[in-house]
């Protein structure tokens, strides 16, 4: 029997020291509580029958104290040390920002990086003759605000494009970045970053999402300590997905990730720190290849 919950969309909180440790706590409360729905992605075979399992899926709140406690790194995520790297230059740098251009099928509809630093509401994205409006570098925005009024409950970005984005078939995952300064015990700000999602695949995207924005997080910390000149720490990630999903396809491929995350729960055995030689190298090289040729891996 497939799971419903009466009809009703769980909401589930987990909270970890760190990202690897967040990622596995909301990935074992989806797979043990979330409930059971098909996808438009489900795969049919010619008489409309169903190919995968229905996906599971919740609405979860991840909380993560300290985003850049060590070890920083999972090893077991669908990807490595160099599609973080390739994704964090992407998301902070805007690497790939050139390969925005909907009237191109081959190219992207946005980046994340593109509709943060550069917003231009339109009515069509794939129309050149539209109307669209002056670009707006809300990332700026965010720096100026933040040091203009340090307790602003009105430090935020958005992606959502209402007079667009519900016509294209790849609408933006992340909606809202909302940061937050608060002083710590001793008087210094620390950055609190809480992100908001309207959906969300949670085993191929969560840990790559989390480690490019928490180092967002990170760089717009900076930013703000040096137009202040004092200290910015940083505080807690918040992770807020409406729809927080694992694909009835990858169960496969997640049930042995499952089976070792319940065998032994100390999850730093499946983790690296970000200083870790192999990780450095990877990250090196990548970099390297990156600097030669921004096109050499996509990754979105």
């Amino acid at each position: 029997m497939p799971r419903t919950n009466r009809g009703h969309l769980p909401i589930l909180k987990v909270t970890g020291d760190n990202l690897p440790q967040a990622w596995e706590r909301a990935m074992l409360a989806l797979w043990d509580q979330g409930v059971d729905i098909r996808t438009e992605y489900d795969r049919r075979d010619k008489a409309g029958r169903y190919l995968d399992p229905p996906s599971r899926d919740c609405t979860m709140i991840v909380e993560v104290l300290d985003p850049f406690a060590e070890p920083r790194i999972h090893k077991n995520f669908p990807g490595g040390p160099a599609e973080l790297e390739v994704y964090r230059q992407e998301v902070v740098d805007g690497i790939h920002d050139h390969w925005v251009d909907p009237a191109d099928p081959d190219k992207w509809t946005y980046t994340y990086h593109e509709r943060l630093s550069a917003y231009a509401p339109t009515t069509s994205l794939d129309d050149p003759k539209a109307k669209r409006l002056p670009a707006v570098n809300q990332l700026e925005y965010v720096v100026n605000k933040a040091v203009a009024a340090t307790h602003s409950r009105r430090i935020q970005a958005t992606t959502w494009m209402p007079t667009a984005d519900p016509q294209t078939a790849d609408p933006p995952c992340l909606q809202r970045l909302w940061f937050r300064l608060l002083p710590d015990d001793e008087g210094k700000l620390l950055l609190n970053l809480n992100t908001h999602w309207r959906s969300r695949d949670a085993y191929k995207a969560w840990f790559m999402n989390a480690f490019a924005l928490t180092d967002l997080q990170r760089r717009i910390a900076g930013e703000i300590a040096a137009r202040l000149g004092q200290p910015v720490g940083i505080g807690s990630y918040t992770d807020i997905s409406d729809s927080f999903h694992l694909y009835g396809s990858y169960f496969a491929d997640f049930e042995p990730e499952l089976a070792k995350m319940r065998s032994d729960p100390d999850y730093t055995k499946r983790a690296w720190p970000s200083g870790h030689p192999a990780v450095t190298m990877m990250f090196e090289e990548t970099r390297s290849k990156l600097k030669a040729d921004p096109d050499f891996m996509k990754s979105k």
